[in-house]
């Protein structure tokens, strides 16, 4: 069991937990993309070392050193998200796996130039919060699109970032982070919605409109 794949393990049990409730093995089994036996073997061992609380058909979640962990690794992930994407050119679709790589390797003194270099970023470049050297998160207030009511102008701070030919599919309709929008109508017969993004008109499916969050401006 390496540090990598514990790393990986402590991180995916963070963003599938959510703040709330265990996490089902075969959820973690299905997120990591390894088999449900292999999950178990090695939540056995990370509860061994203090790092999750785990209870047979009950689910794992973490402990403190557990979550602390988590978080450093989201930070250092993030972090390097933002650096490929503002200092080397990187599209907001291409960096998840070249940060994946990039986090398990990384010290604490480059993690703070990085930081200082980067000017201190609080968010992504997908609008998700950096935490903070102590491991706290920022809230952020933001509604889904889907939720946001017909009339309403809105400013994009978030999107969901799993799949990169969504990614690249909001880079098209010109609803990238902080893009001003006006919701026009929803479609009553599939919950699609119609806004303007610059004046242009664009229509937006409800799937979709459900992985974009916004604050009203």
């Amino acid at each position: 069991m390496g540090t990598v794949s514990t790393e990986d393990y402590i991180k995916h049990i963070e963003k599938l937990h959510a703040g709330g409730g265990s996490v089902s093995t075969s959820s973690l089994a299905t997120s990591l993309g390894v088999a449900d036996a292999s999950v178990t073997e090695m939540v056995k061992r990370l509860a061994e070392r203090g790092l999750v609380r785990y209870r047979p058909y009950r689910g794992v979640s973490l402990t403190e050193e557990g979550r602390l962990m988590a978080m450093r690794t989201l930070r250092r992930h993030r972090l390097w998200e933002m650096y490929l994407v503002r200092h080397l050119g990187f599209s907001w679709d291409a960096i998840h796996d070249e940060a994946e790589r990039l986090e398990h390797v990384t010290s604490e003194a480059l993690e703070e130039a990085l930081d200082r270099a980067l000017g201190y970023p609080t968010v992504d470049p997908h609008g998700d919060p950096i935490p903070t050297t102590a491991g706290e998160l920022r809230p952020r207030s933001t509604i889904p699109l889907s939720a946001a009511s017909p009339g309403a102008t809105v400013r994009v701070l978030r999107v969901t970032d799993g799949d990169p030919s969504l990614l690249q599919h909001v880079a098209r309709l010109g609803l990238a982070l902080n893009a001003r929008l006006t919701v026009k109508e929803r479609l009553p017969f599939d919950g699609s919605i119609r806004v303007t993004v610059k004046g242009k008109p664009q229509f937006v499916s409800e799937k979709l409109a459900g992985c974009i969050f916004v604050e009203p401006t």
